[in-house]
């Protein structure tokens, strides 16, 4: 099975990469890529621009053999899609079962993205919650893809919604920017070498 994590990633930090890892144990995945969006339609753009995100990404993950960057989105022109990057993905990997990794937040605000109901032609979606999280109303589409057994994944290469608890660091991005527009040191947020970086290219600096 092959896991896919996408995300602005401005700045990529610990929560991320924990999550990632996780999952990859959780699942026995064979594969997890990291997918940074260029243009993210449901939300403000990055401050940074993808080049340097992808480039904070590398560093991050240099010593990571288990994390892999897919950097489609920031060579497609327009708005980065997730459905047009599952279909891309999909047509390369033919019949392997693909789990897309979302927040809960991001959850919340699905039936607002893009093609929404196609995601899951592609893929399974697999929210990532808070230990004793129970999903609130989910709609009739929803709860015909519902499936509590993780085996069901494995035996299909897409078209499910799973809800999987993990281990949550409460990091953001937005705290971090914040941390260094103050000039404070986000240090054991994020790896040094990310920091290194910012600190060099002066990035997120009001």
């Amino acid at each position: 099975m092959i896991g896919l994590f996408g995300g602005t990633f401005d700045p990529v930090h610990y929560g991320h990469l924990r999550s990632a890892l996780e999952v990859k144990e959780i699942f026995g995945l064979t594969e997890i890529r990291l997918i940074p969006s260029a243009r993210p339609p449901h939300r403000e753009h990055p401050s940074v621009s993808a080049e340097r995100r992808l480039k904070m990404l590398e560093l991050a993950i240099e010593d990571q053999a288990d994390l892999k960057i897919d950097d489609r989105e920031l060579k497609r022109i327009g708005p980065s899609y997730m459905v047009d990057t599952l279909k891309s993905i999909r047509a390369e990997i033919s019949a392997r079962p693909l789990l897309l990794f979302i927040g809960s937040d991001a959850f919340n605000q699905l039936t607002t993205w893009h093609e929404w109901q196609a995601l899951f032609n592609y893929a399974h979606i697999v929210v990532l919650t808070r230990p004793h999280y129970e999903p609130q109303s989910l709609n009739d589409f929803f709860m015909h893809q519902l499936s509590k057994d993780s085996t069901e994944l494995a035996q299909n290469c897409a078209g499910k919604l799973y809800f999987q608890p993990v281990r949550q660091l409460d990091i953001s991005a937005t705290a971090i920017r914040s941390m260094i527009a103050e000039q404070k040191n986000p240090g054991f947020l994020l790896p040094d070498k990310v920091i290194t970086f910012i600190r060099q290219h002066q990035l997120y600096l009001r």
